[in-house]
């Protein structure tokens, strides 16, 4: 006798009188054909299980300045006029969030793509402004915006000029399937305070590359750092020629 299972399942069919020969004493055991094809079944259902869920990479500029900064600042003449840096806005949307953002350039341009197991630690616009401060109060005071009009009525002080960015492209661009960079797009704003309101002093757009070492998101990440901090040296540069000393 033979079982078919209903129409339309997976086909199989079990010899029964076939079965019965394959029951046999082995070691002073039974070893049936249903023993053995349960154990298949319960095999195959274990690998079946999915595997542990992977967690995404998290990744920053790294730790910057580790050099201990004076517990006492004195200005020396040398010292480059100070800024206040406004909050870095964004168009909305990939840019606002953590992902980890590449381009094929030689595929499709226009489309945005994240990694699937990389994370930013925040940001892309707060970890370029964290980076901005940390960076330009090596050499000069770095303010808030918001702390502007407490400094000018507890010191009675020349408010800052306010420096404002606009970031417009923060990813990794592959120009082929082994070769990408890490591109940053900013356009910066430079605004004097005065009692009638914001005044426009000068804009700049800054677009900076650098070469991924390799093409994949650890590769993206170092290539997107070193991408930023030479935009803000670009930007530095530019702020002593408006600002002046």
């Amino acid at each position: 006798m033979t079982y078919r299972p209903l129409s339309g399942s997976s086909s199989f069919a079990i010899d029964l009188g076939a079965a019965r020969a394959c029951i046999h004493w082995s070691g002073g055991r039974f070893i049936t054909f249903f023993g053995l094809l349960l154990s298949s079944f319960m095999l195959f259902g274990c690998s079946a299980l999915p595997d542990k869920p992977v967690r995404a990479s998290m990744y920053d500029f790294g730790p910057g300045n580790l050099t201990p900064q004076p517990t006492t600042r004195q200005a020396p003449p040398a010292d480059l006029a100070p800024i206040a840096i406004d909050d870095i806005t964004t168009s909305g949307g990939a840019l606002d969030s953590l992902a980890v953002l590449y381009r094929l350039a030689y595929m499709d341009a226009q489309e945005l793509r994240p990694y699937t197991l990389a994370r930013w630690s925040m940001p892309p616009a707060q970890l370029v402004r964290q980076r901005l401060r940390d960076m330009l109060s090596q050499r000069r005071s770095v303010f808030n915006a918001g702390d502007s009009a407490a400094l000018n009525r507890s010191q009675n002080a020349v408010l800052p000029r306010l420096l404002r960015l606009d970031l417009e492209e923060f990813s990794q661009v592959f120009t082929a399937a082994d070769a990408s960079v890490g591109v940053i797009r900013l356009r910066a704003t430079l605004l004097e305070v005065t009692p009638a309101g914001l005044k426009l002093v000068g804009q700049r757009s800054v677009v900076v590359q650098r070469p991924a070492t390799t093409p994949d998101a650890p590769g993206g990440v170092r290539a997107l750092a070193a991408a930023t901090d030479a935009a803000i040296e670009e930007i530095d540069q530019w702020l002593q020629q408006s600002v002046g000393r």
